[in-house]
C-alpha cells in the first residue's frame, strides 16, 4: 500500500513538471535595480505567495545564502530558482534569477540578463532612478528583454510616487498604467507582479526537438560531486545519462545528474527547451568549466555555439599573496575554485621581492576585490596578503612597442620609455541638486572633465565627467557618499586610454625598495601621497632596537621620509655612582652594537600596513 501511494506521488509530480513543461507555460525573468532598492525582499514575497518557500524555511532575504552577503545586506551573486504558480487554471514555471545591484557586480548581471526573456525593473519610490539602475536598464534593453517597471517600497511614509513615475515615464517611455505599485515588506502588489510576469513576458522561444544548445551561466564547486554547471536551454532537450560535450573546450562527459533549481537541487530525467537547471557530471578540474560555453551532445552536436557573454575586463589589479609561502599550491586552488564561482575574477602568477610567489588578480572594483578577499578567508580559511591596487596602463616605449603594465615592477626604465597612457572612464553621478557644487568638487579634484549636466526634476541633477580610472579606485566612492549624505549614486564604463604624465613612486624601508607597495601614479598627486605614505606606516611598523628610516622616492630623488626611533635599553641602569666615564663607556659599546644591528638588520612589516594606503584621508 505505502509502495502504491509512492509511486503515485512520484508520478503526480512527473505529470505536473510534464504539464508545466509547455514551452508557452515557461517565463525566465530576472530582477534588476540599484543597490538597496529591495530586490531581495521582492524575491522572498515572489517566493512566498508561490508557495516555493515553506514558511519554515521562510527568512529575509532567502536567496541571498552567502553569510558574508547577509553581514553587509547586499547581493553578491545571482541566484536562480524555479517557482510554479497556477493562474486561471493553468500551472506555469517561472524561473528567477535575482542579480546583485553594486556596479562591481554588473557582470552578474550581464549572465543573468542571457539566460532571461524579460525583467522587472525594481526602482525605489524614495530614491527614484540611480545612476546603476539606468545601467542594468540599458544592459537589458540591448538584450531585447522585455521590462516590468516596480514601484517599490510603496508602505514608506516619505515615498514620491509621482515624481518616479515621471522619471520611469521619461526613462523607458511606458505609459503610467505599465507601473505596478509594490511592497517587498508587506506583500503589496504582489499578485499584480505575477500576473505581469504571465501576460507581458513572452515565453521561450526554441525547439526541443533540435540539437542541445544549453548556455552555462554559473557554476560551484562541490566537494564531493565535483563541478555544477547552471545552465539554460535554448533548444533541444537533456537526459540523465545523455553523453554530453562543452563547446569551447571539446571535452566529453556523461550527465550524471541533471535537475532544476529550486532552494535546494532537484533532480529530474529530463530539461526540455526554455528549462533552466544544472548538471552534474563529475567534473574535478575547474578550467574545464567555462562561463558563457554551450553544452550540446556528442552524436547530434549543434551547429553553431550560443553567443555567450562578453570578455570580462578587470578595473582593478592587485596581488595576493600568502602569508605562509608553503600556501601557495592551496592558494592557488582556492582561486580556481572561487572562479567558478565568480567568472569576472581574472589571475595569473606573479612573484614580489618582499612578499614571495603570489597571484596578480584583475577585479571590477575595490569592492569586488574586499569581497574576493573576504572570500578567501571564510570560505577557504586561506591568510593572505592583498598589495597596493593599481589600474592597468600602457607603456610605449622608444622603440613604438606597446607593453601593457598591471605592476609597477613591470615597468621598464625610465630611458626606455616614451609616454605612458592610463584608462580614462565615463563616471555618471545623480545626486540632490544642493549637493552639486560638492560633486563637482570632488570630480574635478580628481582630475575630471564636466561633460555634461541634465536635471532629471527640479532637485536632481546627472552629471557626467570623464576622469582617470585610477583616481575612483581609492576612496571616491566613500567620498561621495559622504558629501552627498548617501543620496549621490554613482555609475562608470571604461572609454579609452590617454596619455599621463605619471611616475613610479616607490616606497624604501631602511634604504631597501618594498615592491609591494610601489604604484604608479599622476606627478601632481606623487609628493602628497608619497607623504601620507610614510606618516602612515610611521604608525604601524613597530620599533626595532635601531632607527628605521622611512623614504618615498622617485627614481632616485627622495620626496618624503619618516623616521621610527629606536627603542632604547637603559644600558646605565646597573651603573651605580662612580665617575660619569663608566657610563659613557657603555653608552659607547651601545651605541657601536646598534650601528651594526642597523647594518645587517631586516624590519617585519605587518599585513596592514600593504592595505593602509585604501585608508590614506
Amino acid at each position: 500500500m505505502y509502495f502504491i501511494n509512492f509511486q503515485l506521488l512520484t508520478l503526480h509530480v512527473s505529470l505536473f513538471y510534464y504539464f508545466c513543461n509547455k514551452m508557452k507555460n515557461i517565463r525566465n525573468f530576472c530582477i534588476i535595480a540599484h543597490i538597496d532598492h529591495g530586490k531581495s525582499t521582492l524575491a522572498d514575497r515572489l517566493l512566498e505567495y508561490t508557495g516555493t518557500v515553506t514558511a519554515r524555511d521562510l527568512q529575509e532575504q532567502v536567496l541571498d545564502d552567502m553569510e558574508l552577503e547577509r553581514e553587509r545586506g547586499i547581493t553578491i551573486k545571482s541566484h536562480a530558482i524555479q517557482m510554479e504558480y497556477e493562474h486561471v487554471g493553468e500551472n506555469y514555471i517561472l524561473n528567477l534569477i535575482d542579480t546583485p545591484g553594486h556596479v562591481d557586480f554588473s557582470y552578474e548581471v550581464s549572465r543573468s540578463i542571457a539566460a532571461c526573456e524579460g525583467a522587472l525593473l525594481v526602482i525605489d519610490a524614495t530614491q527614484g532612478i540611480q545612476a546603476q539602475t539606468i545601467s542594468n536598464l540599458y544592459m537589458a534593453i540591448e538584450s531585447d528583454l522585455e521590462i516590468i517597471p516596480v514601484l517599490n517600497k510603496m508602505d514608506l511614509d516619505n515615498a514620491m510616487p509621482d515624481d518616479v513615475k515621471e522619471q520611469i515615464i521619461d526613462l523607458i517611455g511606458c505609459g503610467e498604467e505599465e507601473i505596478i505599485e509594490a511592497s517587498g515588506k508587506t506583500g503589496y502588489g504582489v499578485h499584480q507582479i505575477l500576473e505581469a510576469i504571465l501576460e507581458r513576458i513572452p515565453p521561450p522561444k526554441g525547439a526541443s526537438d533540435a540539437p542541445l544548445q544549453a548556455l552555462i551561466f554559473d557554476s560551484v564547486f562541490n566537494s564531493f560531486r565535483g563541478i555544477i554547471a547552471y545552465f539554460r536551454i535554448f533548444n533541444g532537450e537533456i537526459r540523465k545519462g545523455d553523453h554530453v560535450k562543452f563547446v569551447s573546450t571539446g571535452k566529453e562527459y556523461h550527465a550524471d545528474e541533471v535537475g532544476i533549481l529550486k532552494l535546494e537541487r532537484k533532480p529530474r530525467e529530463i530539461l526540455k527547451s526554455g528549462d533552466v537547471g544544472y548538471i552534474i557530471s563529475g567534473i574535478k578540474t575547474s578550467s574545464e568549466v567555462k562561463v558563457g560555453d554551450t553544452i550540446t551532445h556528442v552524436e547530434n552536436p549543434c551547429g553553431d555555439s550560443l553567443k555567450g557573454f562578453q570578455e570580462v575586463k578587470p578595473m582593478v589589479f592587485a596581488g595576493i599573496y600568502p602569508v605562509d609561502a608553503d600556501d601557495y599550491e592551496e592558494l592557488r586552488a582556492s582561486i580556481e575554485k572561487l572562479q567558478l564561482n565568480d567568472a569576472s575574477l581574472t589571475w595569473e602568477p606573479e612573484s614580489s621581492a618582499a612578499l614571495g610567489f603570489g597571484f596578480r588578480c584583475g577585479f571590477l572594483g575595490l569592492l569586488h576585490m574586499e569581497i574576493i578577499q573576504e572570500r578567501l578567508d571564510r570560505e577557504f580559511d586561506m591568510d593572505v596578503i592583498t598589495t597596493v591596487p593599481n589600474v592597468s596602463y600602457k607603456v610605449i616605449t622608444n622603440k613604438g612597442e606597446i607593453i601593457e603594465v598591471h605592476n609597477p615592477s613591470g615597468l621598464p626604465e625610465q630611458k626606455f620609455i616614451d609616454h605612458i597612457k592610463e584608462p580614462y572612464i565615463n563616471a555618471q553621478v545623480i545626486s540632490r541638486s544642493e549637493f552639486i557644487g560638492s560633486v563637482m568638487n570632488l570630480c574635478i579634484e580628481k582630475r575630471g572633465t564636466l561633460k555634461n549636466q541634465v536635471y532629471l526634476t527640479s532637485d536632481r541633477v546627472e552629471v557626467t565627467f570623464e576622469m582617470p580610472l585610477a583616481e575612483i579606485v581609492f576612496d571616491f566612492y566613500d567620498k561621495l557618499k559622504s558629501i552627498s549624505r548617501g543620496y549621490a549614486s554613482f555609475d562608470y564604463y571604461q572609454t579609452d586610454y590617454k596619455t599621463a604624465s605619471l611616475v613610479k613612486l616607490d616606497i624604501l624601508i631602511n634604504k631597501e625598495p618594498v615592491d609591494a607597495l610601489s604604484t604608479l601614479i599622476h606627478r601632481d598627486n606623487a609628493y602628497e601621497f608619497g607623504r601620507k605614505m610614510c606618516v602612515k606606516l610611521k604608525e604601524l611598523i613597530p620599533r626595532q632596537q635601531f632607527e628605521v628610516a622611512i623614504q618615498a622616492a622617485i627614481g632616485t630623488k627622495i620626496i618624503a621620509r619618516e623616521t621610527v626611533k629606536a627603542l632604547r635599553k637603559d644600558v646605565t641602569a646597573k651603573c651605580y655612582g662612580g665617575d660619569i666615564t663608566r657610563k659613557r663607556k657603555l653608552l659607547e659599546k651601545q651605541k657601536k652594537g646598534k650601528k651594526r644591528m642597523r647594518q645587517v638588520g631586516n624590519v617585519e612589516i605587518p599585513q596592514k600596513a600593504f592595505m593602509a594606503v585604501l585608508k590614506l584621508d
